[in-house]
């Protein structure tokens, strides 16, 4: 971001497991915990490193928390860069 005018802007790559709207806060719990029980084990966070991963298991507050953090940091960016859909 640097070389493209946005020093101050960081970049990263990042995934979530995310479910329909509507989905049964049961059933995300239940999801959470098996996917988070998944991704502490040793040989997950092994494998995981060997790619280049940091794994988090985090909780699907933190992680709306994270989707709108970055929903207003790139709406930032493409707002000062006058960018639109075409």
């Amino acid at each position: 971001m640097t070389q493209a005018g946005y020093p101050e802007v960081a970049g990263e790559s990042w995934f979530a497991i995310v479910v329909p709207a509507g989905t049964p806060r049961d059933i995300i719990a239940l999801l959470q915990r098996d996917i988070a029980q998944a991704i502490i084990r040793p040989d997950m966070q092994e494998r995981l490193a060997t790619l280049g991963y940091e794994p988090v298991a985090s909780t699907p507050e933190e992680c709306a928390a994270r989707f709108r953090a970055e929903i207003a940091k790139w709406g930032k960016v493409i707002g000062e860069a006058g960018l639109k859909a075409q």
